[in-house]
């Protein structure tokens, strides 16, 4: 997965920019490869929750914009920029991209979310998990990747809605000014970040809610590892739910629509 990440983000990725990977403890060559391929890669002495791991990236990231970004996504040509761009137009300081989880319409966003389990159901079954196996369930799934790009970026120029896709989070340097960094004691992070900058724009006004880029899809596997067990969170226990911080009257007052 890594090796797929890293092709598509370094063809795709326009302008002056950097990556920096937080590895926990990994054991099976991922620091090698990314320290390999010119990223920064900090070393976690062990598995440590997704906030932290948010939070150490913030603490030497050099840019102005910073982008958050699972590993097991496929970004398309120019995504940086075209998020920046309607970042830009609308005023916006915290984005996501688009993507299998939410685009345009409930329906819409069904049909992909059925059409992409069936597909990754499959070529696992046949397949397994290679790299050969992802490269296959990408292109089954989009038979024609830049013409579904194309047609969306024509379709959605320049169009959000708001709401959040957790797996691709581009904000700004005053959004971090604003609302601070992501809070360490919530798992579901991106969650606590979209309901932050609500509550901050709902009590001051300085900051819009988090919106997705309708022009700007950004493929991600979703749980592809989710059979896979893994060593508990070094830092589990300062984590708490999200129940444990937002009352269910926010919850319902500021959740993402659908």
């Amino acid at each position: 997965m890594n090796r797929l990440f890293w092709r598509h983000l370094s063809a795709n990725t326009e302008n002056e920019w950097e990556l920096i990977v937080i590895d926990n403890g990994s054991s099976d060559g991922s620091a090698e490869f990314f320290t390999g391929v010119g990223a920064k890669v900090i070393r976690n002495d062990g598995n440590y929750s997704y906030p932290y791991c948010q939070n150490r990236g913030i603490e030497v990231a050099q840019g102005d914009c910073l982008a958050f970004l699972n590993n097991d996504v496929i970004v398309p040509p120019g995504w940086n920029t075209q998020l920046q761009a309607a970042m830009r137009h609308h005023g916006i300081d915290v984005m996501t991209s688009c993507g299998i989880e939410h685009v345009e319409t409930v329906a819409a966003t069904k049909g992909l979310r059925r059409r992409w389990r069936w597909i990754k159901n499959l070529v696992l079954l046949i397949c397994g998990r290679g790299e050969t196996a992802l490269a296959l369930m990408h292109q089954l799934m989009y038979p024609r990747w830049r013409h579904f790009l194309h047609q969306r970026s024509q379709a959605f120029h320049l169009n959000v809605k708001q709401g959040f896709v957790g797996n691709t989070v581009m904000m700004t340097r005053r959004a971090l000014t604003l609302v601070g960094a992501w809070d360490e004691r919530i798992q579901a992070a991106d969650f606590d970040l979209y309901m932050r900058v609500q509550q901050r724009h709902a009590e001051h006004g300085d900051i819009q809610p988090v919106h997705i880029a309708l022009d700007v899809f950004v493929h991600h596997y979703i749980r592809l590892t989710e059979g896979v067990s893994y060593p508990p969170f070094v830092d589990r226990a300062r984590l708490i739910h999200l129940e444990d911080k937002w009352s269910e009257a926010q919850r319902s007052s500021w959740a993402p629509p659908t």
